[in-house]
């Protein structure tokens, strides 16, 4: 529903490319005020250019969603430019395949703490704020069909875990936080034609095409295909929608 998201404020994190500002281009066409957060410094220029294009107020914020004071400093500045954010996505993420045999502790620790410790440390100061200043809020975070099945053939332990931890926090926050206005959901996309998976598809075309072969509707999801189930997800006509992953995968998981 265009004009849904009047007078609020989003908050997207890993904004700055990708799936992440394709959501945050959905929230602005819905009303919303955009504050793009991501570790590139591209940010800020995807901020401006969101702006224009929307002709909403678009902030980008260089943030590293792993440290407590880059977050903390983050929400500081989305209250004193656009306002307390009541609606987030947590799009952040990033992806590893490796056999489990050669996986080392350093490059454990880093996926989880990006996609799920990252998850949590937005998940709460936005909570926080939001609480603190007696709004109802959303929040829709980013798993995946990876964090219910096995998809082969990648090896992938490390990621899989994650995105099943973001589908179990999800729950949880959702469960604590319901009755002081806070309500929290997830997706779990399937292949979606993002930065990372266009570079596999070039680099390994018939893995690409295998990977097609096994959805349904052979071909991966677009970017834009994300942004109305986000919107429902934050917007009040999902009130009774209430701590659950939505899988939106071209069918995958249900095969």
């Amino acid at each position: 529903m265009p004009g849904q998201f009047d007078g609020r404020v989003a908050m997207v994190t890993g904004g700055a490319r990708g799936l992440g500002y394709a959501m945050a281009q959905s929230l602005a066409s819905h009303g919303a005020d955009i504050a793009l957060a991501d570790r590139l410094q591209s940010v800020t220029d995807a901020a401006q250019t969101l702006a224009q294009d929307s002709g909403r107020r678009v902030i980008g914020i260089p943030t590293d969603v792993t440290d407590e004071a880059s977050v903390a400093a983050a929400f500081t500045r989305v209250a004193d430019e656009l306002g307390t954010a009541r609606l987030l996505v947590n799009a952040a993420g990033v992806a590893m395949v490796e056999p489990a045999l050669d996986v080392t502790a350093q490059q454990w620790r880093w996926l989880i703490d990006v996609n799920l410790t990252g998850t949590f440390l937005m998940c709460r100061d936005f909570a926080r704020a939001a609480i603190a200043a007696g709004v109802e809020a959303a929040i829709v975070n980013v798993s995946s069909m990876s964090g219910f099945i096995v998809n082969v053939p990648q090896q992938q332990a490390a990621y899989n875990a994650s995105k099943a931890g973001v589908s179990m926090l999800t729950k949880s926050l959702a469960i604590e936080w319901i009755d002081q206005g806070v309500r929290v959901n997830a997706i779990g996309p399937g292949y979606f034609a993002s930065d990372m998976t266009k570079t596999v598809a070039e680099e390994q075309p018939d893995m690409a095409a295998f990977w097609n072969s096994r959805t349904p509707m052979g071909r991966m999801g677009q970017p834009e295909e994300l942004g109305e189930l986000i919107a429902y997800l934050l917007g009040d006509h999902s009130r009774y929608v209430v701590g659950q992953t939505i899988l939106i995968d071209g069918g995958y998981t249900s095969v």
